[in-house]
């Protein structure tokens, strides 16, 4: 295998040459040279070399050897003894902008974070030197449909730069901070559930209705509805729901009512206290689970504490993300929350990758984001040794292919 990356590396820096392409002078290329590369999916290599051009994973060579050199015109990085990892993705994060909460109506399927992304503000920066790069940058949970959301990246000048894909999701919030204390509808439970059920019905019925004519089965196109628009996306499931549900009844509700009746993607986007107890169901399913901010409960029958992502990885839910509902855990904390999700009982592998692959594949974006892959984007961070070890810290941190963090040349943000 070693002998073919080589191979491949040789007939790559040779392509330009024969005429392969034209080079993006506005884009710069990089060497990383040495330290555990931890590739998340394709293995851990010491000593590896990591080569970045046009803003993507070029190649991973495992095994350069001493005479090595970087191509010309890529700009070496020696990582040292450094381990050199992929970007940490979090799809449940609120920093992305401001004004995430409309608390008049219950539903409120026409909103959007689209139009309040504010590049470059300072919980992002923040949450780049933590090394998270991708976030899922959602509505908050004041209502029980607060809107679309936005995946982001977490450095960029401009939202082009910054966005990955709109819509990201759907927000629901099924219990808790939704209950309408003044008395209204969506009082209780019931309430709650009967709101959602019924937007999704209005938006169901919408989406049917323009299927039913692009497919020829009707002459006149329905009235065009703004606020029922991203409803077609959703039902053709271009894009998932994500659900802040926790414990048994919630959990429960949102099985039943968003993906059996509704047939949604579903991701559980909260999962805490005794939820894990329907992660049987949820595996049947196939829903995935990203389980945060909390990350450990007590349990009164059992007498001790339970790590969640534990609890979920136990009852057949191997692949469990972890988030950190920022700012409510800072962004830049989300490796805070892997390593709890250690000392409770979770296997280090299946952390890094709660923090990487699993929550990248649970949005459906796992071949850009969530490991180091040739092809993928070139979201890079170098840490001072393991994340999981909370002394840990970033030194480097690339983003789209370009330096988004160095401690060699500013202060250090964490």
């Amino acid at each position: 295998m070693r002998r073919h990356a080589a191979l491949w590396l040789i007939l790559g820096l040779l392509a330009p040459a024969l005429g392969g392409g034209e080079e993006n002078p506005g884009l710069p290329r990089f060497c990383i040279r040495g330290g555990k590369v931890v590739t998340i999916t394709q293995g851990t290599f010491d000593g590896a070399a990591v080569l970045v051009a046009e803003g993507k994973i070029e190649a991973v060579v495992e095994s350069p050897g001493a005479d090595f050199r970087a191509p010309a015109g890529y700009e070496e990085i020696d990582a040292g003894e450094a381990w050199v990892l992929p970007g940490f993705v979090d799809l449940h994060s609120h920093i992305g902008g401001t004004d995430i909460n409309d608390m008049v109506y219950p539903v409120n399927p026409g909103l959007r974070v689209l139009d309040n992304i504010r590049p470059e503000n300072p919980l992002l920066k923040r949450a780049v030197a933590g090394g998270v790069t991708t976030i899922l940058f959602i509505p908050g949970s004041g209502t029980n449909m607060s809107g679309f959301g936005a995946l982001m990246k977490t450095a960029g000048k401009t939202l082009e730069e910054c966005l990955v894909r709109f819509p990201g999701a759907l927000k629901i919030a099924q219990g808790g901070n939704p209950e309408r204390y003044g008395g209204d509808l969506g009082l209780d439970r019931m309430g709650m559930n009967y709101v959602i059920r019924s937007a999704l019905q209005e938006g169901k019925r919408y989406t049917e209705a323009w299927d039913d004519f692009l497919a020829g089965k009707v002459q006149s196109p329905p009235e065009k509805n703004p606020r029922l628009e991203y409803f077609r996306g959703l039902f053709h499931r271009e894009f998932p729901v994500v659900v802040h549900t926790q414990g048994v009844p919630l959990i429960q509700s949102t099985l039943r009512l968003l993906h059996d009746e509704m047939k949604l993607w579903v991701v559980i986007n909260h999962g805490c206290f005794d939820g894990n107890k329907l992660a049987p169901e949820a595996k049947k399913r196939g829903v995935m689970v990203i389980s945060g901010p909390r990350q450990f409960r007590y349990d009164f029958e059992q007498g001790c504490f339970i790590g969640q992502a534990k609890g979920w990885y136990d009852g057949g839910v191997t692949e469990v993300g972890i988030n950190t509902d920022a700012p409510v855990v800072p962004e830049e904390e989300l490796f805070y929350q892997a390593a709890m999700a250690v000392r409770y009982g979770l296997e280090p592998e299946a952390a890094l990758k709660g923090i990487t692959i699993y929550p990248a594949k649970a949005a459906g974006i796992e071949k850009r984001v969530g490991s180091i892959e040739k092809g993928k984007d070139a979201d890079l961070v170098i840490w001072t040794s393991d994340p999981l070890d909370v002394r840990s810290f970033v030194k480097l941190a690339l983003v789209n292919g370009k330096v988004a963090y160095d401690i060699r040349k500013e202060p250090r943000r964490f």
